[in-house]
């Protein structure tokens, strides 16, 4: 098995990087998929996400750390075993992310509903591009018929990058099971929930 690696960049702090990762984790392995994760974030968000759920006796995935430059080596060995390797990444864009987009499948970009994080996506795609992978933004915490929220998708949809068809809410759940180590769709059925089996429906196809 030679899995796919997926990894989740943006240089803005508070973007959803880790509740996207961990959410499209959770969609993954109720689709019957074999999921590793690996964290190279020093704070350390995904990790202590993975060890509340472990914790709670969930074991239906791996967990990796790995520095900037060792995570080309560790996510080797997990997808040995694994049908995706899903990687966050610090809230940062310099010469520590080139590893870990050298080695990506896919970059999800998330763009929180602000013109300052539409600023933050144009160095992510710059060394995306540099690297050769291909990029698929993600727009979260989305404000359905406001005018910021149209600005930005409209800010996006001018950049020579993919934009997905699924937008992720401004839905307070994203949070609560976060806190718990739970993806949305484990809190039953909902909008949250529909919205991550839509992106991952919509990753698998780009993945190919």
């Amino acid at each position: 098995m030679t899995g796919k690696v997926i990894t989740v960049a943006q240089q803005k702090g508070g973007s959803g990087k880790t509740t996207i990762a961990a959410n499209l984790a959770v969609a993954f392995v109720r689709d019957g998929a074999n999921v590793a994760l690996l964290d190279t974030d020093p704070q350390g968000s995904l990790g202590r996400w993975f060890m509340a759920r472990h914790d709670d006796g969930l074991d239906d995935m791996e967990f990796s750390t790995a520095s900037a430059w060792g995570v080309g080596y560790e996510c080797d060995k997990l997808k040995k075993n694994n049908d995706f390797v899903i990687l966050d990444t610090p809230p940062k864009v310099d010469a520590d992310l080139r590893p870990a987009l050298r080695i990506s499948d896919l970059v999800i970009v998330p763009v929180a509903t602000s013109q300052v994080d539409v600023w933050a996506v144009e160095s992510v795609l710059d060394l995306v591009n540099r690297e050769k992978r291909t990029a698929l933004v993600v727009l979260n915490r989305f404000k359905v018929g406001t005018r910021v929220g149209v600005d930005v998708m409209a800010a996006v949809r001018a950049m020579d990058v993919a934009l997905a068809e699924t937008t992720l809410g401004n839905r307070v759940v994203y949070a609560e099971t976060l806190g718990l180590g739970r993806g949305v769709q484990e809190q039953g059925k909902g909008a949250a929930a529909d919205e991550m089996a839509d992106l991952m429906a919509e990753v698998r196809r780009h993945l190919g």
